[in-house]
């Protein structure tokens, strides 16, 4: 039988290198928890209605032998008899039929909601408990919220005028289908609040960006149980804009080559291997040499830089490992200007590219589709150039996609090379070598 505890004994129990538990023979199911620290507890051991066993954290020794006159509560520092009387209360609470696991529960929750009630702490546990966990571009929906990175790099700061500096009041109980129906037209008219506005004309695509980053925030706090129900749910959302189809024309590919070369060297090289690889914008300007193979022509990107998530192998034309060999080698980034960042600043590099061509409005996206299309000109087929893109859809979609493993290295390869040198014939003003012709479109060159 377990030895009854004194005052004096609780204080005088040293840490050992394992944790350690103490029974109370003055109380049933009373332990004192005594971590390799020195940090002293007591815990509470019994069994559920259900007949699984449980322990429940009731607080941390409290050594000064000064008993409160107040009843003793979970979570605060306990004396050997105000835990005790505690654990004894609690088992008076069991043969009643409670189930103190299931209310101890319930009061954390409480005690979240009441602590999380404004629109402002919400985004912020959304983004800092979820998003930045599952979502790469966690980011971007922080800023629509109206949060951005603390300038000491610890936790969240409001954006003026933001989302979150709007609602920093408002309890999210409040917020209901008018409110957010009202956001999703303010940001499609005038934009996201607090962000500098660049189009002119209503924005669809921003409307639906909100949406996109509302609705999961509600469903979230649903899940949690700080709300009863999703205020998203019921109210229109932003139609799908239809695919894009803009491609450039040869003689847009030779203004564009030409107005990178009047970039800096890193900015120049990126660019163009945009339009040799047909890899997205972020993909390449993250490029790493720790990616590349030893002698440069094998470029594997892995998954967790691609946007579906699966390892993507390169295999570098002889045209781009020209253009790679001239950018300056700083530290493991390959695109950078100080040797720890990536390149950013795209909106001002499109501007100054659109500036320099001066053709119908385009998208640096759209270079990516101009490769895809470009390899299916001159022969490529459509699986090989899928392959090269990096799509599951299509030949590679549902129950072929699962069975179909193919790397399609050598052809891979050989697309990217006839590819590049389909380009290099275009802006040295060489006539285009094995081109097969598939449509015409508007009358432009191809």
């Amino acid at each position: 039988m377990a030895k009854q505890l004194t005052a004096a004994a609780v204080e005088r129990f040293r840490p050992a290198k394992d944790r350690r538990e103490i029974p109370d023979g003055g109380c049933p199911g009373l332990y004192l928890i005594i971590q390799p620290s020195g940090a002293k507890s007591w815990a509470l051991r019994f069994r559920r209605p259900n007949g699984k066993p449980a322990k429940l954290t009731l607080g941390k020794v409290d050594l000064t032998n000064i008993e409160s006159e107040s009843e003793p509560i979970i979570g605060a520092p306990l004396t050997l008899a105000s835990a005790r009387r505690l654990a004894s209360e609690l088992h008076h609470q069991r043969a009643r039929g409670k189930d103190v696991i299931a209310a101890k529960h319930r009061e954390k929750l409480e005690r979240e909601a009441r602590n999380s009630k404004d629109f402002t702490q919400a985004a912020t546990d959304f983004i800092e408990q979820h998003a930045m966990r599952r979502t790469r571009r966690w980011r971007e929906r922080a800023r629509l919220l109206g949060l951005r990175s603390a300038d000491d790099g610890v936790g969240f700061a409001l954006i003026p005028n933001g989302l979150a500096d709007r609602w920093r009041d408002r309890p999210i109980a409040e917020i209901d289908g008018d409110d957010i129906h009202a956001i999703v037209e303010e940001v499609r008219g005038r934009g996201i609040p607090g962000l500098e506005r660049r189009a002119a004309a209503p924005s669809e695509t921003q409307a639906r960006a909100m949406f996109a980053v509302l609705n999961p925030l509600f469903g979230w706090l649903v899940e949690k149980r700080r709300l009863k129900a999703n205020p998203c749910l019921g109210v229109a959302r932003p139609e799908t804009p239809r695919a894009r189809e803009r491609v450039l024309s040869n003689a847009e590919i030779v203004a564009f080559w030409r107005a990178a070369d009047a970039e800096r060297k890193e900015f120049a090289a990126l660019l163009k291997l945009l339009l040799l690889t047909g890899c997205r914008l972020s993909e390449v300007a993250q490029m790493r040499r720790a990616e590349l193979n030893e002698d440069g022509v094998i470029w594997t990107i892995p998954g967790e830089r691609t946007k579906n998530r699966r390892t993507h192998v390169v295999p570098l034309p002889r045209f781009a490992r020209d253009i790679l060999a001239t950018v300056p080698t700083v530290g493991d980034l390959v695109f950078t200007t100080d040797g720890i960042h990536p390149i950013s600043g795209w909106s001002k590099i499109k501007r100054r590219l659109d500036t320099a061509i001066e053709v119908a409005p385009w998208r640096l996206h759209d270079i990516r589709r101009s490769c895809a299309t470009g390899m299916a000109e001159i022969g490529v087929a459509p699986h090989i150039v899928e392959a090269v893109l990096n799509h599951i859809s299509g030949h590679k979609a549902g129950v072929a996609g699962i069975y179909n493993r193919a790397a399609y290295a050598s052809e891979k390869k050989a697309a990217l090379e006839r590819w590049a040198a389909h380009i290099e014939n275009i802006v040295s003003g060489k006539p285009a070598q094995n081109i097969l012709t598939l449509t015409k479109r508007g009358g432009n060159d191809r």
